[in-house]
């Protein structure tokens, strides 16, 4: 790791690693990142939904259920702007549709056409295996049966190109999505020993190495060197090995239940469980604090009896409730105009108080301190009222910490998993430690932000070493200096949300994220066959400076600190091709190790086998368009820090999509245009909506809320990547039934409810005709929000869902994400947005009245704009 480039401190968002090599046998390259930009998201054919069925728009190759992406809790009651009710829902009149998946159309991960090379039977004249090794190599390109698929891991193509040249075009990229906490369906493989590794290079043995069966013996996949395997691997046929789970499954578990850490005793009993304290703001004006109180309330009633939960205040000071008071709100009182000292915690910590408490044991007393809570009473503006956030997580992580940890006979207990520590915000940190002046004009503004941001990343990083994540969920409509608290979520391996305001959505995004089970202590490793270089890793993580030089002799793996462990987080990593490849196959390994929620030490490991191939076409009909987007969207987002340097980003979309043209489209006969090549037919249309959506256009009016988004999608999983670039449009139909349409704005019909799902925000639009009808716009308003709740019941964090008529003012927020075709002549708007032929000429006409005219341009308009014909529609 010693040639490795040095990320900055703190930076958990991109890493561009570039991965050593040994003399003998990899040539000196650097790859360089790409300059471009893309999104992902499907083309919608116009299937109907409908209730309680599954159904998505096929794609290239089959399909798998698609990853959940969050936590496993009820969606809200239907109501806006309200508190959360208990997480169940129903619709008063039709039933929408059942739960489906939040991407329309998902890509399948890498599918594996041959068997494992372990297959190979051993020869007649077998001794012990030693001298027989080249006479049992099997042949990796033979034919055999198929194996299962890697779950956790996407790729932007199912094949590799062998022309380093093509495989290495930067506008389209090469890459993975890898889930390293992703919970499967039906669960990995589970082995309860240590793994088999390369004493070369350190990759784990798997379903592909080859097999001496005699000895026991097997070769890596990613260096070729021969390992022993202490004669576990020795068997008398082929199928005996197929009863090793890693010999036969992509993905395994290794569990390591008996810690090796001397002195120490995993413990789960719910007593040592990671504890969750809530750090609430103190300065709320009346409506803001009835909304809090309502949905912490709601919170309160919606964790495990078992679950130990704290609480601490702050405003000019930090209060600090004891839960031992029976149902008085009683609270200890810290200065916060300083960082508390070590006598103070002390005094704290070991006095008669109780801090943490099961619910169980303190719901009363809880609910009486959120009853207790009082508005803000001075004549001061909301930006102006001194709040010393900072110390108050000093105190929250103090208190979780406890009594140093329980010492007996030099064994120690600690708890299991990541601690959470949850601040509810209403206003900026303007007073103690990490603070910032109330006005941006302060002349000493400058140093004290730079100041503040370093004891920010400080705080967040002490946090992470003592296993407890922060998130900080912002509400109201007071800025809240988002460049300064973004530092401490970061470092701790925590999220940053704002809410409009304290109500429904805040209330949900509380409950999911105390409930996200977190593991700590995570390493991801990541080795690729010599033919492939990775170039850039970009997720919820830091270069990990280990050094496994003595273990292993030529280890270049890229070794990333995971801060978290969680299902909805994901890493996008860039690959390239070090020069043309001669092999069959190229192997990637992701090695991913972490301790659980039980203080079990586990060593996930995911490998991957991918064929070569010479044929431009073949490479290119593997590429997952979703996929593809998604990496090209997360390592575009890393450029794009503030709204200029977005305007630039937007920029490169064009150039991508001239760039890809250029390497892969053909131009027309007679003409100076370039056909876009036709198997990546769904890409450009995903571009275009990156372009102008939320993340790089300007839909969102502050750079606070740009800021936050883009931090949540460079972190997000697949399914929720995915919607942030590609909105998914569903056009209710009578029945309860919905229909799935290109987001166009052609959808906006007059006699129609339509969904609108874009991620972190969903839409519900009523045509004027419907709504005027009291009725059927009743029956087709409950349908949509059920159908809201159902698509968003897993996702964290949990989008708003807005209602609103065509012409009101909101309805803005609809309009603006939906891809201007009615400029578009009629023959085009059929083939993109079918839906229209089954609309009278009637009501085509009253259709194509209802827009107002604007100048940007359409996606065909823009296509042509850069000399490039649209492909074909799929």
């Amino acid at each position: 790791m010693a040639d490795q480039p040095n990320f900055p401190a703190g930076y958990s968002i991109g890493m561009t690693p570039s991965t050593p090599e040994p003399q003998s046998r990899r040539p000196d390259t650097k790859p360089s990142p790409s300059p471009f930009t893309p999104p992902s998201g499907p083309r919608f054919a116009p299937p109907t939904i409908q209730p309680n069925q599954l159904h998505s728009p096929p794609i290239k190759g089959s399909q798998f259920p698609s990853p959940t992406n969050g936590i496993r809790t009820g969606s809200p009651v239907p109501r806006l702007s309200t508190p959360p009710g208990p997480p169940v829902f129903s619709s008063p009149v039709q039933p929408a549709a059942g739960p489906f998946r939040t991407s329309p159309s998902t890509p399948q991960p890498v599918a594996f056409s041959a068997a494992p090379s372990l297959l190979a039977s051993p020869p007649s004249n077998y001794s012990d295996g030693t001298n027989e090794y080249q006479r049992q190599v099997s042949n990796d390109a033979e034919d055999t049966v198929t194996l299962p698929d890697a779950p956790n891991v996407l790729l932007s193509a199912r094949k590799v190109l062998k022309q380093k040249k093509l495989m290495n075009v930067p506008s389209l990229g090469f890459g993975a999505l890898v889930s390293p906490g992703r919970e499967v369906l039906q669960g990995p493989q589970i082995i309860q020993r240590d793994p088999h590794r390369c004493q070369n290079c350190g990759a784990f043995a798997n379903l592909y190495c080859n097999i001496l069966l005699g000895s026991g013996q097997w070769q890596c996949v990613i260096c070729r060197n021969l390992n022993g395997s202490e004669g576990e691997y020795v068997a008398p046929s082929k199928e005996d090995l197929l009863n090793l789970p890693e010999l036969a499954f992509p993905m395994v578990d290794f569990v390591q239940m008996s810690n090796r850490r001397p002195g120490f005793v995993p413990v789960s009993d719910s007593r040592m469980s990671a504890p969750i304290v809530l750090v609430v703001d103190d300065c709320l004006d009346e409506p803001h604090l009835q909304h809090l109180q309502s949905s912490l309330h709601a919170f309160l009633d919606s964790l495990s009896p078992t679950t130990r939960i704290g609480i601490v205040s702050y405003g000019r000071t930090v209060s600090v409730y004891d839960l031992s008071e029976g149902s008085i709100a009683s609270a200890d009182l810290l200065p916060g105009n300083v960082s508390p000292s070590q006598e103070s915690l002390k005094q704290l910590v070991y006095g008669a108080g109780v801090y943490l408490s099961p619910i169980h044991a303190s719901l009363p007393v809880v609910h009486s301190i959120f009853s207790s809570f009082r508005p803000y009473k001075l004549n001061l503006s909301e930006a102006s009222r001194d709040r010393c956030m900072g110390a108050a997580v000093e105190v929250a992580l103090a208190i979780i910490q406890g009594p140093s940890a329980e010492m007996s006979q030099g064994v120690v207990k600690k708890p299991g998993g990541s601690s959470r520590i949850i601040v509810c915000a209403g206003g900026p940190n303007t007073y103690g430690p990490g603070s910032v002046p109330h006005s941006l004009s302060h002349p000493n503004y400058p140093h004290m932000e730079k100041t503040a941001l370093k004891y920010m990343e400080n705080l967040g990083r002490e946090a992470h070493k003592r296993n407890t994540l922060i998130d900080i969920l912002c509400a109201g409509t007071c800025p809240i200096r988002i460049p300064v608290l973004q530092p401490l979520v970061k470092a701790s391996g925590g999220i940053l949300i704002l809410h409009d305001d304290f109500g429904e959505a805040f209330g949900v995004n509380l409950q999911r994220a105390s409930t996200r089970a977190a593991g700590s202590h995570g390493l991801m490793e990541i080795r690729c066959s010599d033919d492939i270089n990775v170039t850039q890793v970009i997720g919820p993580g830091e270069e990990a400076h280990t050094d496994n030089n003595e273990a292993f002799k030529n280890d270049n793996s890229v070794a990333i600190q995971m801060l978290s462990v969680e299902e909805t987080q994901c890493f996008g990593i860039m690959m390239e091709t070090r020069g043309n490849i001669k092999s069959d196959f190229v192997y990637l390994q992701f090695g991913i190790l972490f301790s659980n929620l039980y203080q079990a030490d586990i060593t996930r490991v995911i490998t991957v086998r991918l064929p070569t191939v010479d044929s431009v076409s073949a490479y290119l009909d593997s590429v997952q368009d979703e996929v593809a987007a998604v990496l090209v969207a997360k390592r575009s987002l890393l450029r794009a820090k503030n709204f200029s340097e977005a305007i630039d980003v937007r920029k490169t979309v064009d150039e991508r999509i001239k760039d890809i043209t250029n390497k892969f489209g053909t131009q027309m006969p007679k003409s100076k245009l370039y056909q876009f090549p036709k198997e990546l037919s769904h890409l450009p249309e995903i571009l275009f909506h990156l372009r102008r959506g939320p993340l790089l256009g300007s839909i969102l009016g502050h750079e606070d809320e740009r800021s936050v988004l883009r931090d949540i999608f460079l972190n997000a999983s697949f399914d929720l990547s995915l919607r942030m670039v590609a909105p998914r449009c569903l056009m209710h139909r009578e029945g309860g039934t919905f229909e799935e349409l290109p987001a166009h704005d052609l959808a906006m019909q007059s006699d129609a409810a339509v969904v609108l799902d874009h991620g972190t925000d969903v839409f519900i639009w009523l045509g004027a005709e419907l709504a005027a009808q009291e009725g059927r716009s009743a029956a087709a308003l409950a349908a949509c929000r059920t159908l809201a709740e159902e698509l968003t019941e897993t996702r964290f964090p949990a989008p708003r869902i807005l209602a609103f008529k065509e012409g009101s003012s909101q309805a803005r927020y609809f309009v603006s994400r939906l891809i201007p075709a009615h400029k578009d002549p009629p023959y085009e708007q059929e083939a993109r947005f079918p839906q229209l032929r089954t609309l009278s000429t009637e009501q085509r006409t009253k259709l194509k009245s209802s827009f107002i005219h604007f100048d940007e341009p359409s996606f065909c308009e823009w296509m042509r704009s850069l000399k490039v014909l649209a492909p074909e529609p799929s």
